[in-house]
């Protein structure tokens, strides 16, 4: 996978999962509060779960316009955002573990921090400004 295909399909995964967390939390947000590695923290405070739920559309719609433009800035910008409020949430999360059981103490964290790593890379990636040219038919980078 070329660069550029890799700066099209990470945002439009992390996009996705963003859809997919909201459709989850803003109609349901009793649903996601069962889940055990939420549900361990009470108590329910269905106006955060609304907010985190409301927030997660909307950063996928960020994401999904930097895919649509392909363009340096709002690629570089949408891929930033996701970290931070993903390392805020995994810090939360982290510091909370002592009711989990030890798989779930170790997954979860590892599983929040694929938030992480996972823009951090693709805003490593979209540092070479390269990646944001359209390749000529004989595989050539264009002018920007």
């Amino acid at each position: 996978m070329s660069g550029r295909a890799g700066l099209r399909a990470g945002p439009g995964v992390l996009a996705g999962g963003q859809v997919l967390l909201g459709l989850w939390v803003l109609p349901r947000p009793e649903l996601f509060w069962k889940w055990p590695w939420v549900s361990h923290l009470p108590p329910c405070n269905e106006h955060l779960l609304r907010d985190f739920g409301g927030a997660s559309p909307a950063l996928a719609v960020v994401l999904c316009a930097a895919v649509a433009t392909m363009e340096r800035r709002p690629v570089r910008t949408a891929l930033t955002a996701y970290p931070v409020s993903s390392v805020a949430h995994l810090l939360f999360h982290a510091s909370h573990l002592e009711p989990l059981s030890a798989a779930s103490a170790a997954g979860f964290p590892a599983l929040l921090g694929t938030a992480v790593l996972l823009p951090a890379a693709l805003v490593w990636l979209a540092a070479d400004g390269t990646v944001f040219r359209e390749s000529d038919p004989a595989g050539r980078p264009s002018a920007p």
